[in-house]
């Protein structure tokens, strides 16, 4: 019974490995401290974060939440845009993480859009960004708010696994500003910590590992049930 006890056991670590996720990209512009439009390397991973605006948008790398930078631009209007490239090779199940804030006059509304070739984009979800203002504790360097940081679930859209290249955009979608005015030629906003995830793509071993699993418990239960005759008997 030892013996099978350990072997549940390995099999059990086996699958946890094999659904772990892989950080595939994540920026948290320490060390890229932007001051221009990018592309930026992710700090861990592989991929590129840039900026978009339609017009002389000045970029820049300010406190972060609760780290030393973020990446920060000006002159927003609709449809600019931040962005980020993973490969997802070997990976489905896309998640996201990332930290996000604006002036109070910078944009109060935002679109998560995703695409594979990075020209036609599919709108995921719509969010609002909290103002970087009082009587939200402002980003510092020093103290991370979780007020500020979104997560989104992309699992379901397979369209994004195993991708050589997956494009990723927070699209600004209206005119309204953080504290619910209209955003300004000097309002700013800035991401910070942007982390995309994804699940490595099983083994063709693991079905063999699942099946063997199953044989496991069967013998458990087996035995479960001739040391209940035995006790009957």
């Amino acid at each position: 019974m030892k013996k099978l006890s350990y072997l549940i056991a390995f099999l059990s670590f086996l699958t946890l490995q094999a659904l772990k996720a892989d950080i595939l990209g994540d920026w948290t512009f320490e060390t890229s401290q932007p001051a221009t439009a990018g592309p930026f390397n992710p700090e861990i991973g592989t991929g590129s974060a840039s900026g978009f605006h339609a017009g002389a948008a000045v970029y820049s790398s300010p406190s972060g939440n609760g780290s030393l930078h973020s990446f920060s631009s000006t002159l927003w209007t609709v449809n600019d845009y931040y962005q980020f490239e993973v490969n997802t090779v070997g990976h489905s199940g896309v998640t996201l993480s990332f930290d996000q804030t604006s002036s109070n006059t910078g944009p109060g509304g935002y679109s998560l859009a995703y695409s594979t070739d990075g020209v036609n984009f599919t709108s995921f979800a719509s969010y609002t960004v909290l103002a970087n203002a009082s009587p939200n504790i402002t980003w510092n360097t020093t103290v991370y708010n979780s007020a500020y940081t979104f997560n989104f679930d992309l699992s379901t859209v397979s369209a994004l696994n195993n991708q050589s290249m997956v494009f990723l955009r927070l699209v600004d979608n209206g005119t309204g500003s953080a504290s619910g005015g209209t955003v300004g030629t000097a309002g700013t906003d800035r991401v910070d910590n942007f982390v995309v995830s994804a699940a490595l793509v099983p083994e063709p071993a693991t079905p063999a590992l699942c099946l063997l699993g199953g044989l496991v418990g069967a013998l458990l239960l087996a035995s479960r049930k001739r040391r209940l005759q035995l006790s009957l008997n």
